[in-house]
Parts: structure tokens; C-alpha cells; sequence
């Protein structure tokens, strides 16, 4: 699959996407039973996860919106930057933030730390991807439908510079055009 001036492979498919999905949402059915958290999706990358995970969770929900930026190409910049904030008040509120990928866990810290400021009730992480080895933080990931290697990742909402968002299954990095 070429993306840009990058070649990747198929690397995990769409029906395995969404029976992780099913499943990390049965762990929310149970956790947030009786409960109405607001969802809070990271945008952009998030978002297909999101609409896929909230519709099969079955206990009310709302869903509200974020985004940071901390990648330029292949790599992170090193900081991470607010563009977008959620627009409900959090104060009080059960929130779960939805991410579509933790690796070294920066950006997720600084949106942990947003809504403890905020005064949110509880936040809880629930991402689509990890990368346990690349983490440098000391986040706690509270729901995650799956652990991956430390490779560069498109697909699925996953980008590179901004392309391959759509394509319905995710693809790694070739090892080819990894330099």
C-alpha cells in the first residue's frame, strides 16, 4: 500500500480492528453501567475508533472533542500543543478519553493532567493501540484493545502527514522504507 512517498503492509485487519473494538467496549459496558461518562475523542486520529466504539457501548453517553499535535511526518516533535478544546465543562464529570495511539505517552499525559485542572470526577484512558515499549511516561492506559510493536503505523484513522486516515485496515511501515 503506497501512502505518499511511503510503502506499508497490511498489518492488522479490519475484522480484527473491530472485535478488539467489541471487546474493549464490553469491559466499558460493565465498568460504566447506571453511569453517563462523557467520551472525549482525540482528534484526528481517534475518531473512527470513536464512532465504532461508541456504538457499541450501551450505557448513555456524550461525546465531546480534543486535539493535540506532537507528530511532523514519521516522528514526534517533541511537545505537544492544545489546537482544539472540549467544549463541555468536566467539572464533576466521569470522563474516557478516547485515543487512537499511545506511545511515549506525552500527549496523554498532558491531557491527564488538563482534566485533573478541570476537575473532572474520573478520567480513565481507553485507546485503540499501544506501544509499550516506546512509552516514557507514567500513564496509566485503563482500556486497551491492543498492544503493538514500535513501528510506524497508517490506517484506520492513523496518518502519515495527513493521508491514509481512511483506509479501513491498518497498515505498518515497510521494511523497506524504513529510513
Amino acid at each position: 500500500m503506497q501512502v505518499l512517498d511511503k510503502e506499508f503492509e497490511l498489518y492488522i485487519t479490519h475484522e480484527e480492528i473491530l472485535n478488539k473494538v467489541k471487546a474493549l467496549a464490553e469491559e466499558l459496558n460493565k465498568d460504566y453501567n447506571g453511569k453517563c461518562p462523557i467520551m472525549v475523542c482525540i482528534l484526528n486520529g481517534a475518531f473512527i475508533f470513536a464512532a465504532d466504539l461508541v456504538r457499541e457501548v450501551n450505557f448513555p453517553v456524550e461525546i465531546g472533542f480534543m486535539k493535540y499535535s506532537s507528530y511532523v511526518g514519521l516522528d514526534t516533535v517533541g511537545t505537544v500543543d492544545k489546537v482544539a478544546d472540549l467544549a463541555q465543562d468536566v467539572k464533576g464529570r466521569d470522563i474516557i478519553v478516547v485515543e487512537d495511539i499511545i506511545d511515549t505517552g506525552y500527549t496523554m499525559e498532558r491531557i491527564l493532567c488538563d482534566f485533573k485542572e478541570k476537575g473532572a470526577a474520573s478520567v480513565k484512558v481507553a485507546c485503540l493501540l499501544q506501544k509499550p515499549k516506546k512509552l516514557i511516561t507514567n500513564i496509566k492506559v485503563d482500556y486497551c484493545a491492543l498492544d503493538i510493536k514500535n513501528e510506524f503505523i497508517v490506517g484506520y484513522g492513523l496518518d502519515y502527514n495527513g493521508h491514509g486516515r481512511n483506509l479501513k485496515d491498518i497498515y505498518i511501515l515497510s521494511p523497506d522504507d524504513n529510513d
